[in-house]
């Protein structure tokens, strides 16, 4: 199982989450909108492109719309070995963070 970056967690918890509306342009604004930072699509689709090389989403097309000029979207689901790749990420996450100790000057967190 890969180690995800801090990229590859937050595309991936965008795609969970959105779900049926799980394609480039949710993905970006769910991103910005909860950690406030400037994203590019190209990132969120390099990011995804890296996803799908792992086993980690699947995607598909949806039928073409005229508000497109009748193009498709590409829409993105996470796979079970997406899932455990988050989960296993939170748990090195959780155990790293565990039992910090205080700085000297008394600053903890």
């Amino acid at each position: 199982m890969k180690i995800l970056s801090r990229k590859d967690e937050l595309v991936l918890l965008a795609v969970w989450r959105l779900q049926d509306n799980a394609y480039g342009v949710p993905i970006l604004k769910h991103i910005v909108k909860n950690i406030d930072t400037g994203w590019s699509l190209g990132t969120i689709y390099d990011t995804l492109d890296r996803l799908l090389d792992w086993g980690y989403v699947t995607s598909y097309q949806s039928d073409p719309t005229p508000e497109r000029g009748g193009k498709s979207k590409r829409y993105f689901m996470i796979t079970e070995e997406g899932i455990e790749a988050l989960k296993q990420l939170k748990k090195v996450q959780e155990s790293m963070w565990q039992k910090l100790p205080v700085r000297g000057d008394g600053l903890k967190i």
